[in-house]
């Protein structure tokens, strides 16, 4: 309960200067019998209920005549009459307009005629107000139509020539009804302008919904809300209030609602002692309309009053479906006349802000996974796509370009080590995908071939043989292409590529004299797809200042290009940049692709030294 839930609405039990005297409640049903005033009173369904005795003399009819008849048949109309609207359908518009907006509704001058008991009708004139009244769901429970004969008035225009219209009498008279139709003139004007604020205010508030619909973080949102909401609510400042699922409201307020010292951002307990924590720990409506209701809330609020000249707020929970997310409150400097078509609109307000701040969230959870995700992979990759190791008489450069972008890591991969007995292990491989499904199945493949590697100690085609069993009886179930070489040692400066190829782009070899050779045999199949396949190896010499490269199809795919294409380029690039640095060839080779692919990019390059 908040602070102020306790105090009374009723000045005299405050103890002010009548708190003595007993007031009794008043008698409604002499009120409307008194009143002087016709009245009728309708069922939403135009059923007459009641009338005034005022009401039963005008017309000449009897209670017991009225009650339980629909109006249109009590009063049917003159069928014989020439007046545009006999039938009453204005009349009958205006009701279901009071009934259906739960508006009064107002007709100054409508020409109806009634029956005269005699089976006749009597020429009339009236003004009518039709006003509705609520039950307490605000929806309309009966129909009160003020009743008002002008007959006098309307035919004392008509013969205001006539010497026998300017009598005392008449002229007190004209002066009367004149008077009443020019207050009644003044109501329906000020209705008008009410609907017209009320359009422009729904209008801002359309405005409001786009923006909120804009915003990307809490600050914007509550940029939104307390920039542009207020405006549309006529208030000084506001308070957005965000659960923060611990108990705690996380608040951002505006320079006018937060005190000299304060920052826009704070943290209060759920259970404290302001509007915004009351709204959004027990999901009800807090409206303090002026300074007295502000005070007597608690303590706190009344010395946040003091410090910032706040008097009136209102604040009303956000909530999304079932559970409680927030609150948005608002102050003004001075008490405002709150209607209820305020408060509903700082409800709209409050629901359309609940929804942005569900958007957000989700927006951000799914960041935060994002990033768990990147980090995840920027580890794996450190952890698979190591540095080559060092040797004497070989330098070995590595690149990787990644295209998923949910991960730093896809299904390409290269791998350099060195066996037991002296040899340069090369790897360039493609695992289907480019999420971090393949860089998991990647991770599996490029190990096990390690392992398999070390093992055997044997020619490259065995050692894929073994790798692709291997993957069988581990029930890796995944497609890859793959290039293993082997670099070893066969004269005195000279070198032997040995390499088994599973399907994979074919490596080019780039001599001293910048003559390219694409290494083109006929490949094996895929990893993966049937074990007990044969494979087999291939031989190359490198004399010192060759270089091989190895590469996945992303370097040399081109959209709308046969691979054959990309192959030609690459093998035209090496040949232009032959005179290079092996690192500075293998930097100009990706600055080539713009820093945008399609697909994973990896490259493994290796040259004699000599």
């Amino acid at each position: 309960m908040s602070a102020g839930a306790n105090r009374s609405d009723n000045p005299i039990g405050n103890g002010g200067p009548g708190a003595h005297l007993a007031v009794s409640s008043p008698d409604h049903a002499a009120l409307f019998a008194a009143m002087p005033t016709p009245y009728l009173v309708l069922t939403p369904q135009l059923v007459i209920v009641d009338a005034n005795p005022a009401y039963l003399a005008n017309t000449g009819r009897t209670l017991a005549e009225l009650v339980g008849r629909p109006v249109f048949e009590a009063f049917p109309g003159n069928p014989d009459s020439t007046a545009p609207d006999a039938s009453g359908s204005r009349i009958r518009a205006s009701l279901e307009r009071a009934r259906d907006t739960c508006r009064p509704q107002t007709l100054p001058v409508q020409e109806f005629d009634i029956p005269d008991g005699s089976g006749g009708f009597t020429k009339r004139f009236w003004s009518l107000i039709s006003v509705p009244v609520p039950d307490d769901e605000g929806r309309c429970r009966h129909l009160l139509q003020r009743v008002e004969d002008i007959t006098d008035y309307v035919r004392q225009q008509a013969m205001s020539d006539h010497p026998s219209g300017r009598g005392q009498r008449w002229h007190r008279r004209v002066l009367e009804v004149e008077s009443d139709l020019f207050a009644r003139g003044a109501e329906l004007r000020a209705a008008r302008q009410a609907e017209a604020d009320t359009a422009r205010r729904l209008a801002a508030l359309s405005g409001v919904a786009l923006a909120l619909g804009r915003a990307e973080t809490l600050d914007d949102l509550a940029r939104v809300v307390n920039e542009r909401g207020l405006v549309v609510l006529g208030a000084h400042g506001g308070v957005l209030g965000v659960c923060d699922g611990e108990g705690r409201l996380r608040l951002v307020l505006t320079d006018g609602i937060a005190p000299v010292g304060v920052g826009p951002e704070t943290v209060l307990p759920l259970d404290g002692p302001y509007p915004s924590c009351v709204a959004a720990r027990t999901g009800a409506r807090v409206v303090l309309p002026d300074r007295a209701a502000t005070e007597a809330f608690s303590p706190e609020l009344a010395r946040l009053s003091a410090a910032t000249g706040v008097q009136a707020w209102a604040a009303v929970p956000l909530e999304s479906g079932s559970r409680r997310i927030g609150s948005l409150s608002v102050g003004w400097m001075h008490p405002p006349a709150l209607a209820q078509s305020d408060l509903e609109l700082l409800h709209a307000l409050a629901a359309q802000s609940a929804l942005a701040l569900e958007r957000i969230r989700a927006r951000a959870d799914e960041r935060a996974q994002h990033a768990v995700v990147e980090g995840m992979a920027e580890a794996l990759q450190r952890s698979l796509l190591t540095e080559p190791p060092e040797a004497d008489d070989l330098q070995v450069a590595v690149r990787y370009l990644p295209a998923a972008s949910l991960a730093q890591v896809g299904g390409d991969w290269y791998d350099a080590f060195l066996l037991g007995d002296g040899r340069l292990a090369l790897v360039i491989g493609d695992v289907t995908g480019h999420d971090r499904h393949a860089a998991a199945a990647m991770a599996q493949v490029r190990n096990v071939l390690r392992g398999v590697a070390h093992s055997r100690r044997g020619a490259p085609g065995a050692v894929l043989s073994a790798l692709d069993r291997a993957l069988q009886d581990l029930q890796v179930a995944t497609l890859a292409t793959g290039v293993l070489a082997t670099v070893e040692e066969v004269g005195t400066g000279d070198r032997l590529l040995r390499w088994s190829n599973a399907g994979h782009p074919p490596p080019l070899l780039l001599e001293p004299d910048g003559t390219v050779t694409v290494l083109e045999r006929e490949p094996d199949l895929l990893l993966g797809v049937d074990p007990s396949v044969l494979r087999s190896d291939h031989t190359q010499l490198l004399v010192p200042g060759s270089t091989v490269v190895l590469y996945t199809d992303g370097l040399v795919e081109r959209r709308g290009a046969v691979l054959d294409d990309g192959t030609a380029w690459l093998a035209q690039a090496l040949a232009q940049w032959a005179h290079l640095p092996l690192e500075e060839l293998c930097d100009r080779l990706l600055a080539e692709l713009d820093g945008s692919v399609d697909d994973d990019v990896a490259v493994l390059a290796v040259r004699v030294r000599g």
